[in-house]
């Protein structure tokens, strides 16, 4: 039997990405063409709204800083053998904690402990809505794929409810909480520039989650590869089976990948509710939770990749409300194909060209040594 045939690290990571983005813009071109539209002035219109200006960037990585946070915890979840989709109930509820947290105590403190608090009950939320589906994966055999989507529901409801019936502020028609202290409010990257004296930078949603963001990946980079215990979660995930004969308890890593996860999607709400809304809202995760495993396939499971991937789902969003704004005829249902087709490309059918690579790498090598 024949045996597979292996990419190097540099071509998974580097070339092979880069090919299928190549080809989803070109299949995409195709089809702006077919309806009409010029693909040059879609394509330039997109880059231009999402790259083009301050303002503009600045939207680009604020949807960026997001798609971080939930492609982590897809990331975390996969190095273990799971697959979690419970993204959007995880960010819910860590919206939701860092909102009562910053309801109660955000009056009281000052920014320099609640922002951390903030921060904290984000994470500690997301992992606990994560924590109850992991362990009924690892002592109860109930399939997290099923159990996180029920959880997804059951978190829009609780947050509903919460709303509702105890949060909203009383006399108040709109289901949104009341607005945090100045203290709970993450500092905006446009309002810490004009304090520095920089008058004319444009205002955007962006905000020192994004710090936080990239700080989440340096550390998932570290646990995952430099530490012991993300070696035995990935070693779990690669083989529960040889794992244990090791001496490594399966269902406490499971345990483990899935509360990482959770905290890493409930840091999403530090991003939406503390760094823009600045109170609890109806639905504010938008189904970033979904986009974070779009996030983490296309990024190879990888934070480097995933930052990467993020900037590529930023610019899609930011650039495709430009788009329907300024190219005539062009409307925001045709946006929403053309981002169906690059991530459908560029990240679902990412392993299509894989094995034409691998064989045009074996090719080079017996050319190279033969």
């Amino acid at each position: 039997m024949s045996q597979p045939l292996a990419l190097p690290r540099w071509m998974d990571l580097g070339l092979l990405p880069a090919w299928n983005l190549l080809v989803a813009i070109a299949v995409s071109g195709l089809v702006v063409l077919a309806i009409g539209a010029s693909p040059a002035q879609v394509f330039w219109a997109l880059l231009q709204g999402a790259l083009g200006s301050g303002r503009g960037l600045g939207y680009t990585l604020y949807y960026a800083t997001t798609f971080i946070f939930s492609g982590l915890a897809v990331a975390v979840a996969i190095h273990a053998g799971l697959f979690n989709i419970g993204g959007e109930g995880q960010a819910s509820l860590g919206g939701l904690g860092a909102a009562l947290v910053s309801l109660w105590l955000g009056h009281s403190l000052p920014a320099v402990l609640m922002l951390p608090l903030a921060v904290l009950a984000a994470a500690l939320f997301g992992m606990a809505w994560a924590v109850v589906p992991g362990y009924l994966q690892a002592w109860r055999g109930s399939h997290v794929v099923i159990t996180t989507i029920m959880f997804n529901f059951l978190a829009a409801s609780l947050n509903s409810y919460l709303l509702v019936n105890w949060l909203r502020p009383a006399g108040s028609m709109s289901v949104e909480s009341a607005e945090f202290a100045d203290s709970a409010r993450m500092p905006a990257l446009h309002q810490l520039m004009q304090s520095w004296g920089f008058e004319d930078w444009p205002s955007s949603p962006l905000n020192l989650s994004l710090l936080l963001a990239l700080l989440a990946c340096v550390a998932v980079y570290w646990f995952l590869w430099k530490s012991s215990a993300g070696y035995a979660l990935r070693a779990v995930g690669a083989n529960p089976q040889a794992a244990h004969y090791a001496g490594i308890r399966p269902r406490w890593q499971i345990l483990l990948a899935m509360g990482l996860s959770g905290a890493l999607a409930g840091l999403v709400g530090v991003n939406e509710i503390s760094g823009v809304q600045g109170k609890l809202t109806l639905d504010f995760v938008a189904g970033a939770g979904f986009t974070g495993i779009a996030v983490s396939l296309m990024g190879r499971n990888h934070p480097l990749g995933i930052v990467l991937a993020s900037l590529l789902f930023g610019v899609l969003y930011q650039g495709g409300v430009e788009v329907s704004f300024d190219v005539p005829g062009f409307s925001r249902d045709m946006v929403v194909t053309v981002q169906g087709l690059i991530v459908l490309f560029a990240g679902a059918m990412a392993m299509v060209s894989a094995p034409a690579f691998a064989r045009l790498y074996a090719w080079t090598q017996e050319r190279r040594h033969g």
